[in-house]
């Protein structure tokens, strides 16, 4: 009994100490992974006050951030300069600097493999990486889209495995991401934070730490399990309404029917209706992946997800089905797909980012080439880009391209398009995107 009455104090010491550093923002934080997530997150924290250290594999990022160079649009370039010229944040690729840190999250990458299962090396390695250097009184946050389990079945036993006890000797926690590329409303800073903690301490110290940071609310549930499964529903609510228009603009497209036009009448109704768009396919690393998290997940409990799969499929088929539109647009032309230039808008996956993972323009050019077609490409935000062991270069938008190509097509609706340009040479035009209202448009225009 008085064993335990002492490792109960010397439990109670770390955490109160732990939460204590994080309120007066002694408290040494660290960020694993400085992609889309981690990067801006660790700027928030610099920003917040705390001495940040970012740590990656990729040298290349390492020397960017340690120079003040800025690689990602969500950050502010002036932010992240200050910052490091403050010292407040720094970066790099050696590990054994866990060993200053009290509380580091992990944003690494959760990609599924070729069998549309979760690949979770990215964490468990960052994991195994964060154990060499565990010490008491540190909180881990599990960020990483991923599973509901991920975080007590994978990542607590590769800590526990150091001696110490999770929820006594050391913090964990999972609270997703919620990063929107290129909103310019809502950002790491603003955007509410969901935590769940293996214990009720390991709560109350990522709940501490979220607070000091963000100015968006801090929803503390249940578990980390309850937090995995609201990020994945979070994104299955997205995949399946998405799926939902891309069908109804498939159908509306041989009715004859404005999809668009539908959609806006539907959004006059003050309830019981959110709109959702259609477009070319899905694209990014979370819509298109993170459902299919929960259909591996659910297979271990004999049960099959098949609103999901179905809705995979159909956002899947969008780039065949553009593809197959252009296709009649030339053949009303008197021309053939095989032999004639497709010039695509866009390649991001969105407007007004240079994100193109997952990309369903990716699958467009594949299939258009495929089929004989020449593909040019022009983008705002991407120079090059790689598909299938090729290089692509993306040209400038001219009007002398837009006259020559057979065809034009709106893939992406960056801001920095010259609309009226592309309304007015182009010799048909068709947009997925629904862009072009209130430009000029050529007598061969066509929407989705």
């Amino acid at each position: 009994m008085r064993a335990q009455t002492v490792r109960a104090d010397y439990y109670q010491q770390d955490h109160t100490e732990l939460l204590r550093k994080l309120e007066d923002k002694t408290a040494v934080i660290g960020v694993i992974g400085l992609g889309y997530v981690g990067l801006p997150l660790a700027v928030e924290k610099a920003k917040a006050g705390y001495r940040v250290i970012g740590f990656d594999v990729q040298s290349q990022k390492i020397n960017m951030l340690n120079n003040g160079h800025n690689y990602i649009g969500d950050v502010v370039d002036d932010d992240l300069r200050g910052m490091v010229a403050d010292g407040r944040l720094r970066a790099t690729t050696d590990y054994s600097f866990l060993r200053e840190v009290d509380a580091v999250a992990i944003c690494v990458p959760t990609p599924l493999d070729i069998y549309q299962q979760p690949d979770t090396s990215y964490v468990e390695n960052s994991t195994r990486e964060i154990a060499r250097f565990l010490h008491p009184g540190m909180l881990i946050v599990l960020e990483s889209t991923t599973y509901p389990g991920t975080t007590e079945e994978l990542v607590k036993p590769i800590l526990e495995s150091t001696g110490l006890r999770c929820g006594e000797d050391f913090f964990l926690a999972y609270s997703p991401e919620r990063v929107d590329p290129g909103n310019k409303q809502f950002n790491t800073k603003n955007t509410p934070k969901v935590v769940g903690g293996v214990t009720t301490a390991c709560s109350q110290a990522a709940e501490m730490l979220y607070r000091q940071v963000l100015n968006g609310d801090v929803h503390v549930v249940s578990s980390p399990a309850v937090a995995e499964m609201e990020k994945i529903y979070e994104n299955t609510f997205r995949h399946i309404n998405i799926a939902l228009a891309n069908e109804m603009a498939v159908l509306c497209s041989r009715m004859g029917i404005n999809v668009w036009e539908v959609i806006e009448a539907a959004k006059s109704k003050p309830y019981g209706f959110m709109a959702f768009y259609p477009g070319p396919g899905l694209g990014g690393h979370c819509i298109p992946v993170d459902p299919f998290y929960l259909t591996w997940k659910a297979r271990e409990y004999g049960y099959h997800t098949r609103l999901i799969e179905l809705a995979g499929e159909i956002n899947n088929a969008m780039p065949e089905f553009v593809v197959q539109k252009i296709a009649e647009i030339l053949n009303e032309d008197r021309k053939s797909l095989r032999g004639s230039t497709v010039y695509l808008l866009g390649v991001a996956y969105k407007k007004d980012i240079d994100d193109y993972r997952e990309s369903p323009v990716l699958k467009m050019i594949g299939l258009l080439e495929e089929r004989g077609a020449t593909v040019w490409v022009s983008d705002t935000h991407i120079h090059e880009f790689h598909y299938r062991g090729k290089s692509y270069i993306c040209e400038e938008l001219t009007e002398e391209r837009l006259r020559m190509a057979d065809i034009t097509v709106i893939t992406t609706d960056h801001s920095g398009f010259d609309y009226d340009m592309i309304g007015t040479a182009s010799r048909s035009l068709l947009d997925t995107r629904n862009i072009m209202r209130g430009y000029s448009k050529p007598d061969n225009y066509f929407l989705l």
